[in-house]
């Protein structure tokens, strides 16, 4: 039986990762909850679950969390709230494995926290590796822990790599869907609406990946944290985009070989991997083979999202590009989805911003929160002209 600490439960991989659970009583199990500002899911969360400890955002929610949960008769549930309160759920003594599912550098803090304490962890939140990768990385070989990638690219890269060793690997491909403008012709980007961009062909997700989606810079993200987590430099990352999505991701090896993961485009999958590593379990996923009958792969296409650009030039760059990168993204996806900013504006807020950032290498956490901070403010007062 694996504990399992669950950093984002509300959100869709959080109830992704509790549907896993319910799949596999025996083996999996979640005694601490960070769950955001959704009272209501939390309750729920609470009331099925009964964790040891349960995160919320903000005092005033765990106060009226604590007060439910009392109406009810539901006793010794530890109640915390903020930063501090994720990082107890991260670092919870009795779990095993931390499940990081936060989206953005909200979850980073609690994430190197679950790394100190020495705790597998499975990150879905690929903002943690684009900010402080490095950090991050080095406390994992300190501290002799397993990194284990849920988004699905990474988990199918993963999974690739288990056929062959890191010298022999000569590139890895990522797969992108193109999402709902792959075909859209550049002319029209410009009047692109919210209720457009958030309309993505294959994946159900929350706002801003779906956003990041439809301009690539999500594929751009994991470009860079393909790099952190296989160690290999941004020219041995490729992408392709792949309509179907039946193929996740692949690796090629230097003697011409490729290895390519294929599954259901269901996130429980790689969840499941990622808990179940390295066994792997039956269940009920099955792929049907028939949906091999075609396979499109492209080119991607730089003019039309020139986030995928940036990105590799961020990659390349230092550090402080990259959380510059995904920061100033952050603020620009925000204000397009207020109708602040045109769809074509996020990307030119983000190379605005990149184009004003200095290399660097943050030595701390509080150092990689303080540029993120800055590379905010900078995207907001641009954003505001």
């Amino acid at each position: 039986m694996k504990k399992i600490a669950l950093l984002g439960s509300t959100g869709s991989i959080g109830q992704s990762t509790l549907s896993i659970c319910e799949s596999h009583p025996d083996r999996f199990h979640p005694i601490a909850l960070a769950a955001g500002s959704n009272l209501e899911v939390a309750f729920a969360q609470c009331q099925r679950w009964r964790p040891q400890v349960v995160s919320i955002a903000t005092e005033a929610l765990a106060d009226e969390l604590s007060a439910r949960l009392k109406a009810t008769g539901i006793n010794g549930i530890e109640v915390v709230y903020g930063t501090a309160g994720t990082v107890r759920v991260a670092t919870l003594p009795e779990a095993d494995f931390v499940v990081s599912a936060i989206v953005g550098v909200a979850g980073l803090e609690a994430t190197y926290a679950a790394v100190l304490a020495g705790k597998t962890v499975g990150l879905a939140n690929k903002e943690c590796l684009v900010a402080a990768g490095d950090l991050i990385l080095a406390a994992a070989r300190e501290h002799s822990v397993d990194l284990l990638p849920i988004d699905s690219e990474h988990n199918a890269i993963h999974q690739c790599l288990r056929g062959g060793s890191a010298s022999e690997v000569k590139q890895i491909w990522l797969t992108a869907s193109g999402g709902p403008f792959r075909n859209t012709p550049l002319a029209d980007f410009e009047h692109i609406t919210p209720a457009q961009a958030l309309k993505h062909p294959t994946w159900v997700m929350g706002q801003r990946i779906t956003i990041d989606s439809a301009t690539m810079l999500n594929k751009g993200l994991e470009i860079i944290e393909a790099c952190r987590l296989f160690n290999l430099p941004p020219a041995q990352v490729r992408v392709t985009v792949h309509p179907q999505s039946t193929i996740h991701s692949l690796v090629e090896y230097v003697d011409g070989s490729i290895l390519a993961q294929i599954s259901v485009t269901d996130m429980r999958l790689p969840i499941l991997y990622a808990l179940a590593w390295p066994e792997r379990v039956p269940s009920d996923l099955t792929f049907d083979m028939a949906a091999l009958s075609h396979l499109d792969f492209q080119q991607p296409d730089f003019e039309r999202f020139p986030c995928l650009r940036l990105a590799y030039e961020a990659a390349a760059a230092s550090q402080n590009h990259c959380i510059a990168l995904n920061a100033a993204d952050e603020i620009a996806v925000e204000a397009f989805l207020a109708g602040k900013l045109p769809f074509l504006g996020i990307p030119r807020t983000i190379e605005q911003v990149l184009a004003l950032t200095t290399s660097g290498s943050p030595a701390s956490i509080p150092e990689v929160l303080a540029a993120d901070r800055a590379a905010r403010e900078l995207a907001r007062e641009l954003v505001a002209r």
